[in-house]
């Protein structure tokens, strides 16, 4: 029985908010479907970048991944961050859960103080050596699009989870403000993942709302010290906050290059060596550890 069950087995005739949860799984697919499929049109339709790699190469390959990262997290823990927070909501755990605050002020507090666990975290896979071989592999993509957004490697997927659990367990946000913050990250990882031309004066207005494909593309340079700024996934206020917004790229967005010195070649783009790259090489190319000029990758 999957958290969606074990919500309506509860209550039978559920209010709109569990009904909402009851339909978590159909909620998730659709919305990431339909938001795969619209950013995928919009890149034929409007490309940012020229793409020199064949799509089925890139995409193959990490939509695979996908379906490998789902498979395993499913197997691996026996509730996810919706299902912990119902369950902390009937027993009252957390911080929130004993605060008497207002539904939407609750709702949206913890949607801020999710994504701020995320820049934190997402920070802390760039900083410590050992997670930064995990997370390496969403960066050594070779070009920038859509199915960029949902590369990560399992046991990064694991471990996210793990503390995502934690930050819900502590925190007590009510189950609808997780997952409206799940399907909200979900939907703007592959929104500024894709390899889609915003007008300028738009791209500027959204910087102030949400991180825009044109923010996000320059933690994807080669470039350490562009890697290590635009860390937000969804609210793009931490960076400028706490000092990591870097407005654009040194080399502009035609001319940058995307991806890390480490793993250049196409064959490094297929499953089998994206899997084995927390173990593949040294630990470099870390941006909160920039190398020495002139250091050579092998």
């Amino acid at each position: 029985m999957n958290d969606s069950d074990s919500i309506q087995a509860r209550n039978p005739e559920m209010p709109m908010t569990d009904a909402i949860l009851a339909a978590e799984p159909q909620l998730r697919l659709a919305v990431f479907l339909g938001v795969l499929a619209a950013m995928a049109g919009w890149e034929v339709l409007a490309p940012r970048r020229r793409r020199e790699i064949p799509r089925v190469i890139r995409w193959t390959n990490n939509l695979a991944l996908v379906v490998i990262d789902t498979i395993i997290l499913r197997m691996s823990f026996p509730i996810l961050a919706v299902g912990l927070a119902v369950i902390g909501e009937e027993r009252g755990w957390g911080l929130l859960n004993v605060l008497d605050l207002p539904g939407w002020a609750a709702i949206l507090l913890s949607i801020a103080a999710l994504d701020l666990a995320i820049y934190l975290q997402h920070v802390m896979f760039h900083a410590v050596p050992a997670l930064w071989r995990l997370h390496r592999m969403h960066h050594a993509d070779l070009e920038f699009d859509v199915t960029t957004g949902l590369r990560f490697h399992p046991a990064e997927i694991l471990l996210s989870m793990a503390i995502k659990l934690a930050v819900v367990a502590a925190l007590g946000p009510p189950a609808v403000a997780v997952l409206i913050f799940e399907v909200v990250l979900n939907a703007s990882a592959m929104f500024n993942h894709s390899n889609v031309r915003l007008p300028a004066g738009l791209d500027r207005a959204l910087r102030w709302v949400v991180v825009t494909p044109d923010m996000h593309r320059v933690h994807h340079s080669v470039i350490p010290e562009e890697t290590n700024s635009n860390f937000g996934f969804n609210l793009p206020w931490w960076d400028r906050l706490l000092g990591t917004y870097r407005a654009q790229p040194r080399d502009g967005h035609q001319g940058m290059t995307i991806g890390i010195e480490q793993f250049r070649s196409r064959r490094d783009l297929w499953i089998d060596r994206m899997l084995m790259q927390p173990l593949r090489g040294p630990t470099c190319g870390d941006p909160l550890r920039p190398t020495r000029k002139g250091k050579k990758w092998k």
